[in-house]
């Protein structure tokens, strides 16, 4: 197994985690939390196959996502307190999750042959989406809509690596800046309570 590979499973038994503790406090049991977090793992991956026409999904084609998920879920359901103490740990695993899939599908977008305008966008959409179907499903209002600084984060880190791609920077170094960038921004902004200006 690669490094790719296993921060790719890394990032998906997290985000699987995240969305089965969503619903934690809403009396669901394990099949609600399981659902919540197996949307939440694959929805934003998902989303973007579907509009790229890139078939079979990640998680059809590889069996690996779907124990990846399992072995997520189970986790949560198993030990929900320790992990809810574990919350700035799961924020720090989350930052780096959505560093990782935004670069992830602005790779997978390229190799297709999309336009570096579409890439970045499907780089964003691979990392935030699960979270948004995730904080619908549970009566949240979606991230994308809150004040932190959050899918803004992973749009400039695309860019950042569609323009150091473009100057045929190697591309574990490219990885590596771009998702730092992505990181720093999240967490900096996290940190100092910092947001986009509001409309009106």
């Amino acid at each position: 197994m690669d490094l790719q590979y296993g921060l790719e499973l890394t990032g998906t038994f997290v985000f699987a985690i995240s969305g089965a503790l969503a619903i934690r406090e809403k009396e669901h049991d394990l099949f609600g939390a399981g659902f919540t977090g197996f949307i939440t793992a694959i929805g934003g991956g998902t989303l973007r196959d579907i509009l790229l026409d890139s078939y079979p999904l990640v998680w059809i084609g590889n069996v690996q996502v779907l124990y990846a998920i399992l072995v997520g879920i189970l986790t949560a359901f198993l030990f929900p307190s320790i992990l809810s103490r574990l919350r700035k740990t799961f924020f720090l695993f989350d930052t780096l999750g959505i560093g990782f899939f935004t670069v992830l599908g602005v790779e997978k977008a390229l190799s297709l042959g999309v336009r570096p305008e579409i890439a970045a966008i499907m780089g964003m959409f691979s990392a935030v989406m699960g979270g948004v179907i995730r904080d619908t499903l549970t009566n949240e209002i979606p991230i994308l809509f809150r004040k932190e600084i959050y899918a803004s984060a992973c749009l400039v880190g695309a860019i950042m690596y569609l323009v150091l791609e473009h100057f045929g920077l190697d591309r574990n170094y490219n990885m590596l800046i771009s998702m730092s960038l992505i990181i720093s921004i999240r967490m900096i902004a996290m940190k100092y309570k910092l947001s986009l200006p509001r409309l009106g």
